[in-house]
C-alpha cells in the first residue's frame, strides 16, 4: 500500500484537486491535506506536494472558467427551471463580478463551495479571462502554500506528539488542528460576507 501511495499519491492530488477546480464536486483540499500529512511523514517532498496542487488549481479554475464561458449560457437556457434561475440571479452576479470578481475568485479556493462553482461563474458572467487568471493563481497558490504547510506541519507535530506522548498528546494536536482549519474557514466565510 505505501508503494501504491508513493507512486501515484502526487498524480492522484493533481487530479482530485483539478476536478474539483474545474466544477467536479470531490474533496480536493482533503486530497491537499492528506498529502501534505503524508509529505510530513516522509512520503512526498513537500514542495512538490505545493507546486502540484497550486498547479492542479490553476489548470482546473481555467478549465471550469472556460466551460462556463463556452458552455454556461447554453445550460441555462436549456430548460424552464434553469431560465427561471438565470433571470433571476445573473444580473446580480453579473454586477457583482464586475465589482468583486477578482477579491471573489481568489477567496473562493478557501471555500468550499465557491472552490468548486466559483471559476464557472466567472465564466458565465464573462469575466475578463487575464483577470480571472491573475486572481485563480494568486488564490491557487496561496491556498496550495498555507493549506500544504499547516498540514505538513501539524501532522508532523501530531506525530511527534503521538511519538512523545502517546495518542493523548496526538488526540490534543489533532484537536487543536481541527480547531485552527474550523477558524480558518470561520474567518474566510466572514471576509466573504464583509465583502458584499
Amino acid at each position: 500500500m505505501t508503494h501504491l501511495i508513493e507512486s501515484y499519491g502526487l498524480i492522484i492530488l493533481f487530479v482530485i484537486v483539478a476536478l474539483e477546480s474545474s466544477g467536479v464536486p470531490v474533496p480536493g483540499e482533503t486530497a491537499l491535506i492528506t498529502t501534505g500529512v503524508l509529505a510530513s511523514q516522509g512520503h512526498f517532498s513537500i514542495q512538490w506536494v505545493i507546486v502540484i496542487a497550486a498547479a492542479a488549481a490553476i489548470i482546473g479554475d481555467n478549465i471550469g472558467y472556460w466551460i462556463g464561458r463556452e458552455g454556461g449560457a447554453r445550460i441555462l437556457n436549456k430548460w424552464a427551471f434553469t431560465r427561471r434561475m438565470r433571470d433571476k440571479y445573473m444580473p446580480p452576479a453579473q454586477r457583482f463580478f464586475e465589482k468583486h470578481g477578482g477579491k471573489t475568485i481568489f477567496v473562493a479556493r478557501f471555500v468550499a463551495v465557491l472552490r468548486v462553482f466559483g471559476a464557472w461563474i466567472a465564466g458565465i458572467t464573462h469575466m475578463p479571462w487575464w483577470r480571472f487568471l491573475l486572481w485563480n493563481a494568486a488564490g491557487g497558490i496561496c491556498w496550495a502554500l498555507l493549506v500544504g504547510l499547516i498540514s505538513y506541519y501539524l501532522g508532523h507535530a501530531a506525530a511527534d506528539a503521538i511519538q512523545r506522548w502517546g495518542l493523548i498528546g496526538g488526540g490534543v494536536a489533532a484537536a487543536l488542528a481541527i480547531l485552527l482549519v474550523v477558524g480558518f474557514h470561520y474567518m474566510s466565510k466572514r471576509v466573504v460576507r464583509e465583502d458584499d
